[in-house]
């Protein structure tokens, strides 16, 4: 088990140095000029010469990445070249919004594809099943966008119960008011992540039924299922737990979309204003800290999911 966390861990770091390596070339090639935006339309070619110099954007491109690099070792990601704020200060400010609005939609994607995609599998065949099926994949297919709009207008407009838009400015000083604001963009998130889920755990489910201890079982007494409850349901969650990181950075995408259709105050939608404006260091700070946390959650998902199954820790 240590020689195998060592060498995703070594994977790890290995995908973090590619992926600040793409990030830094490809933020250099996009069309603009940033000391032309902070010096504004009226400057002259001195002055902007003069800015050029000043962020140090003149210099080479490896010594560019190496001064970036280094600061982000030391734990700085950057400075605004707008704003002049810390890039690590304000991921922090704005992570308050966004790691809620993504636990919370992820707690509704498991719990409603969980069960829901079971069912669907022992009901392979019936009215019931068919029609789990073919919901989940109609809902796999809306945009986040037409879900999130739909919401809004059933539970913001027709019902009144939850507001359309923004977060309260006490922020998390008003917990009810703070979750309020986010049940729409998570449940938008949720039903859209959970539907893809939900025809993952149903495949694993009817691939659980066909496995010879699930029959062993069921010709020793069980019912069908009941020996898929007791014998297979196991394996589904190893199989559940090994797709969790690539719903991790679904919920991250769709957070970008949905923050800015609930106008919510968080990394999506500084990312996108960021990227509006040019800000390279705070760009490239919030993608790298988003990469990471995704590669992250990959590392974990990978060793706990070495250590619940029984086979990889007997082969080790």
């Amino acid at each position: 088990m240590i020689r195998y966390t060592l060498t995703r861990l070594t994977l790890l770091l290995l995908g973090l140095f590619v992926a600040s390596v793409l990030i830094f070339l490809t933020l250099r090639v996009l069309p603009g000029d940033v000391a032309q935006l902070i010096a504004g339309t009226s400057s002259t070619p001195e002055q902007i010469d003069a800015i050029r110099q000043n962020l140090g954007l003149g210099e080479p491109l490896v010594m560019q990445y190496a001064d970036w690099i280094g600061g982000v070792l030391r734990g700085d990601l950057g400075t605004s070249l707008l704003t002049g704020s810390s890039v690590s200060d304000e991921l922090i400010e704005k992570a308050q919004v966004t790691v809620p609005l993504g636990i919370l939609a992820l707690t509704i994607a498991l719990v409603f594809s969980l069960p829901l995609g079971v069912l669907s599998a022992m009901r392979r065949g019936r009215a019931s099943g068919t029609a789990l099926s073919v919901g989940s994949q109609a809902l796999a297919a809306v945009p986040v966008v037409w879900a999130g709009m739909i919401l809004v207008v059933v539970f913001a407009v027709w019902l009144g119960w939850l507001p359309a838009q923004g977060f309260p400015r006490a922020g998390w000083s008003d917990p009810a008011a703070a979750v309020r604001s986010l049940v729409l963009p998570a449940l938008t998130i949720g039903i859209v992540e959970g539907a893809m889920l939900l025809r993952f755990v149903r495949s694993a489910t009817l691939q659980a039924v066909g496995q010879d201890y699930v029959r062993t079982a069921a010709a020793k007494g069980l019912t069908r299922d009941a020996a898929l409850i007791r014998h297979g349901l196991p394996n589904v969650g190893l199989s559940v737990v090994t797709v969790l990181g690539l719903q991790v950075a679904g919920i991250i995408v769709g957070a970008v979309v949905i923050e800015q259709l609930f106008t919510l105050p968080g990394i999506g939608r500084m990312l996108v204003a960021d990227v509006s404006a040019r800000d390279l260091p705070k760009v490239q700070g919030e993608l790298l800290a988003l990469t990471g946390f995704v590669l992250v959650v990959g590392f974990v998902v990978d060793l706990a999911h070495r250590a619940m199954d029984p086979r990889q820790r007997e082969a080790a």
